[in-house]
């Protein structure tokens, strides 16, 4: 993930902020919430929220590309891209959200998941660019 962390400060300014795990005590609703409380803190006015999640949107790679470059054409906003946690996001983030991607039918750990993203929103700025990386 660092390797594309580093290959995307040639297009854009990329931060990444994970949410400490929640040791909270009692049901997934309460960890979702706790999470999604956590996430929420991060989020400034403005902010565009894309959740990662099994109901979303899917995309090739090239619409992807697209779906990027609309939203960074629609204005000087942070597009945020959130993975929930081991239980998903709590209902209350998705009123919040503008946007639910999904990235694979199957299941993937967190950590494969960043990997995923961070891989793609570079394949999708070579995309955008031209450049030699993707092939069809």
């Amino acid at each position: 993930m660092n390797d594309y962390l580093k290959r995307l400060e040639h297009y854009a300014a990329v931060d990444v902020y994970e949410v400490p795990a929640v040791r909270a005590k009692g049901d997934a609703k309460s960890i979702m919430r706790a999470e999604w409380e956590a996430l929420e803190k991060q989020l400034q006015p403005g902010d565009v929220l894309v959740l990662l999640d099994e109901c979303g949107d899917r995309f090739t790679s090239l619409k992807f590309a697209e779906f990027l470059e609309k939203r960074m054409n629609a204005g000087p906003k942070r597009l945020v891209f959130a993975v929930g946690g081991a239980f998903g996001f709590s209902p209350e983030a998705y009123p919040r959200a503008q946007h639910l991607v999904r990235l694979s039918d199957m299941t993937f750990s967190h950590q494969m998941i960043r990997l995923f993203l961070t891989e793609q929103i570079y394949r999708a700025w070579t995309i955008l660019k031209n450049e030699s990386y993707h092939h069809e």
